[in-house]
């Protein structure tokens, strides 16, 4: 049977209500992603957890060029996961966009604090399938199911799970369907085929 692991993406203060950046409704998934991770924590299943790590000075941020108000830097209480979300003691944190030329939307940009990159750690675990949620839909969930793909794994969008940020009306959605062309699956917690 195929080692599947869940990948919970930017769970993160600046990304939930009071945030700097914060995704319309983004704290309503934390107790389904906990009920996802008991899950996978029960079956001893590998959990990571992504978060960005921006330096304060990053072309990421609109302050320098980018897109982005400043969010999620290096060691701030809006860098820090949301204060409910509860991460087996084993789960591996994934860092990205610490590279200030890169805007790092997919947890496979990042590393473990062992500097491994997220693809050789699930190789490592010889993980074939993840399971994503988290946040953004539209930006750092679509680009982690996409480099999932690309990396020959089978991946699944936790849509129960997830939140967008929706610059654009239905951005969701379009992120959404694009993921599915690209070979991705929807599920939900009472559909996941642990």
């Amino acid at each position: 049977m195929a080692i599947a692991a869940l990948i919970v993406v930017d769970v993160q203060n600046d990304f939930c209500p009071g945030g700097a950046l914060a995704v319309p409704d983004g704290a309503s998934i934390v107790s389904v992603l906990n009920q996802y991770v008991q899950s996978f924590g029960e079956r001893s299943l590998p959990i990571f957890a992504s978060r960005d790590w921006h330096p304060m000075k990053t072309r990421h941020f609109r302050d320098f060029g980018g897109l982005w108000p400043i969010h999620c830097v290096q060691g701030t209480h809006g860098a820090a996961f949301h204060g409910g979300l509860q991460l087996t003691t084993d789960a591996t944190i994934v860092s990205k966009g610490e590279d200030p030329e890169s805007d790092a939307y997919s947890a496979f940009q990042g590393t473990t604090p062992e500097g491994i990159a997220l693809a050789a750690a699930l190789e490592a675990k010889r993980v074939e399938r993840v399971y994503v949620g988290g946040l953004a839909t539209d930006y750092c969930v679509k680009s982690t199911i996409l480099d999932a793909l690309k990396h020959g794994l089978v991946a699944s969008i936790l849509v129960d799970a997830s939140r967008g940020v929706n610059l654009k009306p239905h951005d969701s959605e379009l992120a959404i369907e694009e993921m599915v062309r690209a070979g991705a699956d929807v599920v939900t917690l009472e559909h996941v085929g642990l």
